[in-house]
């Protein structure tokens, strides 16, 4: 590796919540049903010595965004997340403007509840609608109604959020494209400045893995996406990445950081982060082993509330240092998810290879008209996006 290309990118700061109210059957996310009274207080106490814990990764960068998801954050008061944004300011300072948002289900919205989460320091919200179509709401397992979810949007609008993201799914059990597009249509109605859109796929550990519901065929799902797509462009959002649309200059930020392979803390129980190291370094906490020449770092913390909560163990349960062989195939799988893609040299700043390695792969990708064939740019064609895995395997 030749470590001195290597810099360090962005810093940004995800926080894991693990409660929801009801784990529905095609999660496979930490999360954990609700029970009793949230011990809201402690969650929070430990959030912020897990922080403290990594502090020494910050490596006197600004944090840029913050992004809470779970589980269902929306669960806890904006007390909390403006106590718990005062204290993690005091172990990282803050850039201008930064973007802090917050996941949250429509069955938790209250009008008086978000304008606190919005005077808090939270500007934008990310929507798990999923479908407006109350049948298909019920086959998901969902707690609200689309007559909910309408709501939710007025109310993030009334509470002061301009820019806020809606979740939906496509490929639901025995959706149709005219359905998958109406759904659409509704979404667009609420004028949300970012749409996520992505297909329902079947995971395991899930209770749909288990008994596995019928979904449309392949070939259906193809055309409902491209429809979806039309219709979406129709109205001005623009895709930048597989599953991601906006309006102009809305794209996520966090999200972007992790796409252009960017580092992230991760805080919370299973909360997963990714950090940059000089490759001169040797290991900075006691019970984490990092090799002498560690460049890429994957952390990963308990998953378990309880376990998380427990003063008498540790909150990472996992620092792997990325084989250098792998980071080609870990930058690409990031940053081929992008429509627009990376500039070239991001590739040397951020994983600190040089790019001459890629030109084997590049050029069969060039010829199978998966990439485009730029000199400065890391782009997929419209079939290269249709086709990540064919991208991704040129780098096995």
């Amino acid at each position: 590796m030749n470590s001195s290309t290597l810099t360090l990118p962005p810093l940004s700061l995800y926080i894991h919540v693990p409660w929801c109210v009801r784990k529905c059957p095609y999660c496979d996310f930490n999360s954990h049903q609700q029970q009793g009274v949230l011990p809201e207080a402690d969650y929070i106490s430990a959030l912020l010595q897990d922080l403290r814990n990594d502090s020494h990764y910050i490596q006197g960068r600004l944090i840029h965004s913050i992004f809470i998801g779970g589980g269902t954050p929306s669960l806890f008061a904006a007390s909390s997340y403006a106590h718990l944004f005062e204290e993690i300011n005091r172990i990282v300072a803050f850039t201008d403007n930064m973007e802090i948002t917050l996941e949250a289900n429509p069955g938790t919205f209250e009008q008086e509840k978000f304008s606190a989460y919005r005077a808090a320091g939270i500007n934008r919200l990310s929507i798990g609608v999923q479908s407006f179509n109350d049948s298909h709401l019920q086959t998901l397992g969902r707690i609200h109604g689309g007559a909910e979810a309408l709501r939710a949007a007025d109310i993030a609008r009334k509470a002061g959020f301009d820019n806020f993201n809606l979740d939906l799914m496509f490929g639901l059990p025995s959706q149709t494209t005219t359905q998958a597009c109406a759904d659409l249509t509704t979404a667009i109605a609420c004028a949300p400045t970012h749409l996520s859109w992505y297909q329902l796929t079947i995971e395991p550990n899930t209770e749909f893995f288990r008994r596995q519901p019928v979904l449309p065929l392949d070939d259906d799902i193809a055309y409902m996406q491209d429809s979806g797509i039309a219709l979406l462009a129709s109205h001005g959002y623009q895709r930048y990445e597989i599953s991601a649309y906006c309006q102009q200059g809305k794209q996520a930020r966090h999200n972007l950081n992790y796409w252009q392979f960017g580092d992230y803390l991760g805080i919370g129980a299973g909360a997963h982060g990714k950090i940059t190291l000089p490759s001169t370094t040797s290991s900075w906490h006691s019970s984490i082993a990092v090799q002498q020449t560690a460049a890429i770092l994957r952390t990963r913390k308990t998953r378990m509330p309880a376990h998380y909560l427990d003063p008498a163990l540790a909150f990472t349960t996992e620092a792997l240092t990325v084989p250098t062989h792998e980071l080609p195939l870990e930058f690409m799988m990031n940053a081929m998810r992008l429509s627009g893609g990376v500039e070239l040299k991001l590739f040397a700043e951020r994983t600190g290879l040089s790019a001459q390695q890629l030109q084997e792969p590049l050029h069969k990708l060039y010829k199978s008209d998966l990439l485009e064939a730029y000199s400065t740019h890391l782009r997929p064609t419209a079939k290269g996006l249709q086709f990540l895995n064919e991208i991704l395997l040129e780098f096995m």
